[in-house]
């Protein structure tokens, strides 16, 4: 097995890390809500979540993974220098706001430290640039989204459910919010796993020369195109992202779960399924969004379905700053990264 050989196979591994580390990062995205109503404990809590992120490997399709392959970089740019480059400006990024405890965009990480690396190596002539119109726009988008849906969800059930006995809804939601956990970490695995399924494909099509006329079990690293993602290549990522999120990212879950509103089983339930929902939709379109931006948009409009002080401005305007300077920051860490490696 040659150096170039060996040199991707690390590669595949430092974005199976970043996957995992996704799931580390964004495990507050699912449980935080389902945790500060205390419907489950911290423990249960992350397992109910990881199961559901892996589960999303068997229901959704990898319209965002070819996304991130083919439609972000121009693919003659693309070597295994900038894939890594990328992968190390997206973890260096997620690890600094883990440790501060911010809730920024593992997405986003991602598609900045490609970027970043890409324009290092070429210029931004390497950008296609209609490939970023939606991730970019998202930024802003699912939030929005989030906070309308939560908004209406919760305004809602609240005036229909006006007359009702408040301790057997109280029980009722508590279970229904079992329900939206699982809807929104289903979603979770199915838009954030497909990132790394998209990177891992992206560079086995730029190395394909590599590995053509292979035997064994290296043949299954040969590609020629990102028109298909291969089982093996789904799997790893869902399984990265699920122990991820098993082992959890607990600094973030108190930023999340309780510093932005104070949320009870029927506000979580609203949150979550509103998050969920807007995030299978972009799934489905191959749009990459970040979880943390849609579950926090949809737990601010939550918190204003009631009163529009309930909610901490803040926090939340500090969440904001870090979802502004992702992009920028890792595709800075990216090109530094890929002038080093070069």
């Amino acid at each position: 097995m040659d150096s170039a050989v060996v040199y991707v196979l690390v590669i595949i591994a430092v974005a199976l890390a970043f996957d995992f580390i996704n799931g580390f990062h964004d495990s507050a995205n699912s449980i935080a809500t389902v945790v500060a109503t205390r419907v489950l404990t911290p423990g249960w809590a992350v397992l109910w979540a990881a199961f559901f992120n892996f589960v999303a490997a068997f229901v959704v399709g990898t319209a965002v993974a070819k996304t991130i392959s083919k439609g972000l970089i121009d693919p003659a740019a693309v070597d295994a220098n900038v894939i890594l480059a990328g992968l190390l400006g997206a973890i260096a990024w997620n690890l600094l706001t883990w440790w501060l405890g911010l809730p920024s965009s593992s997405s986003h990480a991602l598609i900045g430290g490609y970027g970043g690396a890409a324009v290092a190596k070429g210029g931004f002539g390497t950008l296609i640039l209609s490939g970023w119109v939606k991730p970019v726009s998202f930024i802003f988008i699912s939030p929005i989204i989030g906070v309308i849906l939560g908004l209406t969800l919760s305004a809602a059930l609240s005036w229909a459910l006006q007359n009702q006995a408040r301790a057997p809804m109280e029980r009722l939601f508590r279970r229904l919010q079992l329900v939206s956990s699982a809807l929104f970490s289903l979603s979770h695995g199915a838009n954030d796993a497909q990132k790394t399924m998209g990177i891992i494909v992206g560079l086995l099509v730029a190395t394909q020369a590599h590995f053509a006329g292979a035997t064994g079990w290296m043949s299954h690293l040969y590609l020629q195109n990102a028109d298909h993602v291969p089982f093996w290549i789904e799997l790893s990522a869902y399984t990265a992202i699920g122990f991820g999120t098993a082992l959890g990212g607990w600094r973030i879950v108190k930023t999340m779960g309780s510093k932005i509103t104070r949320l009870q089983p029927f506000g979580g339930f609203c949150a979550e399924t509103s998050g969920g929902l807007t995030i299978l939709m972009a799934s489905a379109w191959g749009i990459p969004v970040s979880t943390t931006h849609t579950i926090t948009g949809a737990i601010v409009g939550v918190g204003a379905s009631h009163r529009v002080s309930a909610v901490r401005w803040g926090v939340a305007g500090r969440i904001t700053w870090a979802w502004v300077l992702t992009i920028p920051m890792s595709a800075a860490i990216a090109a530094l990264s890929y002038l080093l490696l070069r």
